[in-house]
């Protein structure tokens, strides 16, 4: 077998194992915990409204998405994706390996497990250099997309996850009240934003924060706070996106 077929069916498998293990995790559930109850017991500011969590939908979508196209014959030596190697099929590992950390209370060590699964996800977007290549409409949608979509959520949930450990440890915050912490991540993440819209351009990673930060905004509207900067936030990042979808055009 050839290190590009194998490369191919690492990808394939790991789709499938990380989807099966989100199924699970909400079907059986794991450890008899639901990922959403787990998060509840967490008092903290950054954190959106349920709903904001439909985009996991779109993120598997992408992941068979990326699966399909990466396994077809004319893309066993497409140069991106020899170039991207077995990272996308060791995030899917990581991924499914946050779910066991998070179901059964090992918020620590969910928090080591998330910050991989960050670092793997940065490395594949730099090796696919995302925004920075042309590509083909099919490759667009089927792998920079997913990638922005993906990446732009695992780095709100970096922040959340990070978050509720430190919640969990009963973390003083150096006398910072917590709505103010969250402001303040909910600042660190804006600038991400306008990182990625100066750097790349990414209009994908840029609308994840959007409907990130009007989650945080809808969830926590009786804290004035935090509310008004996640309203602040989301306008900043609709604008970046907007800015950024005009300057690929040109």
């Amino acid at each position: 077998m050839s290190k590009n077929t194998l490369r191919q069916l690492s990808n394939t498998l790991s789709v499938l194992f990380a989807l099966t293990v989100n199924i699970l995790a909400s079907a059986l559930p794991l450890n008899g915990q639901n990922t959403g109850e787990i998060s509840d017991r967490f008092q903290i500011y950054f954190v959106p409204a349920g709903y904001v969590f439909a985009i996991w939908g779109i993120i598997y979508i992408g992941w068979i998405a990326f699966a399909i196209y990466q396994f077809l014959p004319a893309q066993k030596e497409n140069p991106r994706l020899q170039n991207l190697g077995f990272l996308f099929a060791l995030s899917g590992i990581f991924n499914a390996a946050w779910l066991f950390c998070w179901h059964y209370n090992q918020f620590g060590l969910s928090v080591l497990v998330m910050l991989a699964l960050l670092v793997t996800l940065i490395a594949s977007y730099l090796k696919l250099d995302v925004g920075r290549r042309a590509v083909s409409a099919a490759e667009r949608w089927c792998v920079d997309v997913p990638f922005s979509v993906y990446l732009g959520w695992i780095t709100v949930a970096t922040v959340a996850n990070i978050t509720d450990w430190l919640f969990s440890v009963s973390w003083s915050g150096w006398g910072l009240p917590a709505q103010t912490w969250a402001a303040v991540m909910i600042a660190v993440a804006s600038l991400l934003g306008v990182l990625m819209a100066l750097t790349r351009r990414d209009a994908g990673y840029l609308f994840v924060l959007v409907w990130s930060f009007i989650g945080i905004a809808v969830k926590q509207a009786e804290f004035p706070l935090v509310a008004n900067s996640a309203w602040a936030a989301a306008a900043l990042a609709g604008g970046l996106a907007i800015y950024s979808m005009i300057q690929r055009r040109r």
